[in-house]
């Protein structure tokens, strides 16, 4: 008898964290680094390999699958309020907690220093790229939405929301042309993506192996930075609990009040997996076909809606990372000493969830992101180098938060069509 994958993952998360340790206890980083690790990046670039055609197969069949486009309108309208509403919600909640725990008065200006020249030149990389962005205009994200060439957009993980805009626009189309003339394409899709979901059961059955060499690189990697995480635990411990309290407290609440016909304990147990599966490979995108499944399986919500929504949710829905950049933002500005004033902290709110929707569902993805934000409100894009050292694990949690906020919305409005 098997193990179901959760198990697996678990397993695979223990024995990894044990050979990290002891990896680190006989001096054999370099060992792990070139023999074990990679075996984990080769499982990240195999989701990365599927992420762009599982999206775009399984958004144009949701869509194609309403049959009606006043009924895609409907439904569309619906799921855009409900995840600006949860971006704003979790985005305002991280400022919240900042302010109220204040993690930034907590770190020792020697470490803050020694941080900034660790990570000095990833820094300026990353400024560079915010400015650039700021230089282009205020309506430099249409640019970031529609592609000039969609070839091009889909040979990037990063260019999603291109991908998802064309895959929108081309479903459309087809709605809007007559039904026996486009059967035909429908039928290809529904192949295709018959296809791409047994590829994406092959690569999820090495995911044991994957998160093994993932969580032995992680504890290498971090075996250095005692001091840091010591420094900056508060920082962290804030971040922890935002993203707990949303995950396990405020979706449940949203669950038992506006999606009845779905029981808590139900959510939550068929949310598991994905949940350890989002964590360990901090990916949006790559636990995409495990969330599918764990709510079309588990929480019996239809295809029609799982398919639609799901896959925008991925690039647009990010609560855990808008908290998470809301309390960064908070804690940067507190340890370089600059009070925010209220103004401020309302387009920190703004700029935090304009910026959560353009966040790439990759691992990283953050990064320039987060940089841009900080120079758009007048906050020196090197604060990033205090918070870049502890970001993965914190990175894995909050992905959990955005692949559950995912199942949350297309529970809610699945429950609740008319």
């Amino acid at each position: 008898m098997s193990l179901p994958l959760y198990v697996q993952i678990v397993l695979g998360m223990v024995l990894g964290v044990a050979v990290g340790i002891i990896a680190v206890a006989v001096d054999a980083g370099k060992f792990v680094s070139d023999w074990i690790v990679p075996w984990g990046q080769t499982f990240i670039r195999l989701l990365q390999l599927i992420a762009i055609p599982l999206i775009f197969v399984t958004l144009v069949k949701g869509i194609t699958g309403l049959k009606d486009i006043h009924k895609f309108s409907r439904l569309g309208g619906k799921m855009m309020m409900l995840y600006l509403l949860f971006i704003a919600m979790s985005a305002a909640f991280g400022i919240t907690l900042a302010v109220t725990i204040k993690p930034g008065s907590l770190v020792q200006q020697e470490i803050v220093e020694d941080i900034q020249k660790q990570y000095q030149v990833n820094i300026e990389e990353k400024a560079l790229a915010a400015e650039q962005n700021i230089e282009q205009g205020p309506l430099n994200f249409l640019n970031d939405i529609v592609p000039n060439n969609i070839v091009s957009a889909a040979s990037s993980n990063a260019n999603v929301l291109q991908v998802i805009f064309f895959a929108v626009f081309f479903a459309m189309c087809i709605l809007l042309l007559p039904v026996d003339r486009m059967k035909p394409v429908v039928d290809w899709f529904d192949a295709v993506e018959k296809i791409i979901l047994k590829m994406v059961d092959f690569i999820i059955k090495t995911t044991p192996v994957g998160v093994v060499a993932l969580m032995a690189g992680l504890i290498v990697d971090f075996k250095g930075d005692v001091s840091m995480f010591s420094a900056l635990g508060v920082y962290a411990l804030t971040v922890i609990i935002g993203l707990l309290v949303i995950m396990y407290v405020i979706y449940p609440f949203v669950i038992h009040f506006f999606a009845r016909k779905t029981k808590v304990s139900r959510f939550l147990r068929a949310l598991y997996p994905v949940q350890l599966f989002a964590f360990t490979t901090s990916s949006s995108a790559a636990t995409l076909p495990v969330t599918m499944k764990a709510v079309t399986k588990d929480l019996e919500v239809s295809e029609e809606v799982a398919e639609f929504v799901l896959p925008i949710g991925v690039t647009v829905n990010m609560d855990g990372t808008a908290c998470y950049q809301a309390v960064a933002i908070v804690f940067i500005a507190q340890v370089l000493g600059i009070d925010l004033s209220l103004w401020q902290l309302v387009v920190v709110l703004f700029m935090t969830i304009l910026s959560s929707i353009g966040t790439p569902g990759i691992p990283g993805g953050t990064y320039v992101i987060l940089a841009m934000v900080l120079t758009s409100i007048g906050i020196p894009p090197e604060g990033l180098a205090l918070i870049i050292g502890i970001d993965r694990p914190l990175d894995m949690l909050r992905t959990s938060v955005n692949v559950t906020g995912d199942a949350m919305v297309a529970c809610m409005i699945d429950k609740n069509r008319d």
